[in-house]
């Protein structure tokens, strides 16, 4: 089923496709994401929320992880397959299990129900602007540079615009065979593409901004994932984990007790 949400100025409204079994919080959910401009396509099991999903249309996810048929971590697989989208799980006592497993499945993120309506939103808001941000990867982080920790280093920018080839080539980081396309958003390894994640991109950027300088998670959490409160640091070990299995492990190095650091 669907739900309508008013348009914001006349931009068409952001589409979220939500699938919880619970008819009662489905509805609760949809009704308060409504108000706040959102259009909810809303399905109650996996197989009905797949088919929903392939029909196309929608801007971020909200899944479940306990649902019939197909549950929310397989839901979240099968998306993966094809999708980039912005995937948020929802997670019923904050079981350890169900959120690891849903980030590890490509989630990028999670809400422990019930959910406040108020960090829900900010959750699914935070989301959507990271995936639709086009990073300059010549900013850095303010709180990193007061520190003393120096960023990579680029061309200043001059009084006039660098010519299209001159600013393809300053948007290019090349580590050993990984390459990233900052300006493209495209990461390649070896001269092969590697599909990322929007949360695992976000990653990247932001470890590449910063070379052989160790990022704490909180950091991460404050940067990536535009957390104002103490999230959880699992979502940065989890995103970790995701983004070593496809660029390589040795790439992103642990220092124990600190944080992770892109190797130079």
């Amino acid at each position: 089923m669907s739900y309508s949400a008013a348009g914001n100025g006349g931009a068409p409204p952001v589409t979220v496709l939500l699938v919880e079994d619970d008819e009662v919080i489905r509805r609760s959910v949809a009704m308060a994401l409504e108000r706040y401009g959102y259009r909810v396509a809303a399905a109650g099991d996996g197989l009905t929320g797949l088919e929903l999903f392939r029909e196309g249309g929608h801007d971020l996810l909200l899944l479940d992880v306990m649902l019939p048929g197909l549950d929310g971590i397989g839901l979240c697989r099968r998306i993966r397959e094809t999708s980039m989208d912005p995937i948020l799980m929802m997670s019923a006592r904050g079981d350890a299990l169900d959120i690891v497993s849903g980030l590890e499945a490509g989630a990028d993120d999670y809400v422990v129900k019930p959910v406040d309506t108020a960090v829900l939103v900010a959750r699914i808001r935070s989301l959507l602007r990271r995936a639709t941000f086009a990073p300059d990867a010549a900013a850095a982080d303010p709180t990193v540079a007061a520190a003393g920790e120096s960023a990579v280093h680029r061309p200043a920018r001059p009084d006039e615009p660098d010519p299209p080839h001159q600013r393809a080539q300053n948007a290019r980081l090349v580590f050993g065979d990984l390459a990233i396309d900052t300006a493209g958003l495209e990461v390649f390894l070896a001269g092969e593409p590697v599909a990322l994640a929007p949360s695992e991109l976000r990653l990247l950027l932001e470890f590449a901004a910063y070379p052989g300088v160790v990022l704490d998670r909180q950091t991460l959490l404050r940067n990536v994932w535009d957390y104002g409160w103490d999230g959880d640091s699992r979502v940065v070990d989890l995103c970790v984990r995701r983004l070593r299995k496809k660029i390589g492990a040795e790439r992103i190095e642990t220092v124990r007790g600190f944080g992770y650091k892109l190797r130079r």
